[in-house]
């Protein structure tokens, strides 16, 4: 799954980026609004953390352009304002959540993770993949009970194909929901990611549909 924090003060876009990435999340960096506006148009980002004060461009207009370009990308507002106005601004513009300063990483995370879910075609939190389930919400994969030891990067993989059962999803795709923009990577990384997690979970849990991609069957 891969984000954008969209935050001008870098101490804090730091730990934003490091505590999603450490969830397993790909994560880009935007520091001013119009920069913000440009990846959110072009990136097709599972949520977008969004603080309102941005340089440039203030974080609602970056909202605004988004959501009248048509963009539906779920936006959780970070901003330091608390009153009623202010929230009820921000969720008129088009935000899907909203958070004031200061706040715990542990409740942006499960916010996040709760966007992600809503947004998703399937938002059940517990998700077949053959004979294992793929909890969303602990983020945990288990069979009869045990739980299956799965890197952050393989459950994310496991979880995209796991939402999209039934669907091939290309190799690009797969990338683009792990890696961020600054990675670089071999370019067969996903085919080891998933020759991984066959070893973990059994060969015939993921087909591969040579030339397009893979899939878990329905």
């Amino acid at each position: 799954m891969r984000i954008l924090v969209a935050e001008d003060e870098p101490d804090l876009a730091r730990t934003l980026g490091k505590a999603l990435a450490e969830e397993g999340y790909a994560v880009d960096l935007a520091r001013t609004g119009d920069e913000a506006l440009a990846k959110a148009t072009a990136v097709a980002y599972d949520t977008i953390v969004l603080d309102i004060m941005m340089p440039v461009q203030d974080g609602l207009s970056v909202l605004s352009g988004l959501r009248r370009s048509g963009g539906r990308t779920p936006v959780l507002i970070l901003t330091a304002r608390d009153t009623v106005e202010d929230k009820v601004q921000g969720l008129n513009v088009g935000a899907d959540d909203y958070m004031t300063k200061p706040f715990a990483l542990t409740e942006l995370l499960a916010r996040v993770r709760a966007l992600i879910r809503r947004a998703s075609p399937d938002p059940m939190t517990e998700l077949a993949a053959g004979p294992f389930v793929v909890d969303t919400g602990a983020r945990l994969v288990h069979r009869d009970g045990e739980v299956v030891d799965l890197t952050a990067r393989e459950y994310a993989i496991l979880e995209l194909l796991a939402r999209r059962k039934g669907s091939v999803v290309t190799r690009s795709a797969i990338y683009e929901h792990v890696y961020d923009e600054h990675e670089d990577t071999l370019s067969n990384v996903v085919d080891v990611f998933i020759a991984a997690l066959r070893r973990k979970l059994g060969p015939d849990v993921i087909r591969t549909r040579r030339g397009h991609g893979y899939l878990i069957d329905d």
